[in-house]
């Protein structure tokens, strides 16, 4: 009897850690922006949600990376439960949620320099985990 592997070509054997470098790629690869555009270029990252001051910081960063890293993978998991095609179909579902992501920076009422660094913030997110994720996904 033999066994196929279900993962991309170039990816680990093991999905689950080739899946964790990807979240954790998806936190720092916004923190180094966060770090070039804040303390390196001065930019004031304050967003106005509801109108309100919000200050982004570091931990809104990662805590966001997280979040929406670990969400995608639980989503991808379910879809390789339940669907034919669950790459496609992951990949239609996450270039839909990027795009829509890209509506929190550009509403949010802030400077153009802050909209700039925000969107990419949600690009960078977006990016590493539709590559990371969608690569080990099974076909």
């Amino acid at each position: 009897m033999t066994t196929t592997d279900s993962t991309a070509p170039g990816t680990s054997s093991r999905p689950t850690a080739w899946r964790a470098l990807t979240v954790a790629a998806a936190v720092l690869a916004p923190l180094v922006l966060w770090a070039l555009a804040v303390p390196l270029a001065g930019v004031e990252l304050t967003a106005f949600p509801g109108g309100r001051p919000r200050v982004v910081g570091p931990v809104a960063v990662a805590v966001a990376g997280l979040v929406f890293g670990l969400a995608a993978w639980a989503l991808l998991m379910v879809l390789e439960r339940t669907v034919r095609s669950p790459g496609r179909v992951w990949s239609v579902v996450a270039y839909i949620v990027l795009v829509l992501s890209l509506a929190g920076p550009v509403t949010s009422g802030a400077a153009p320099v802050v909209v700039l660094v925000l969107a990419g913030m949600h690009v960078l997110v977006g990016v590493v985990l539709i590559l990371g994720l969608g690569r080990s996904a099974r076909a």
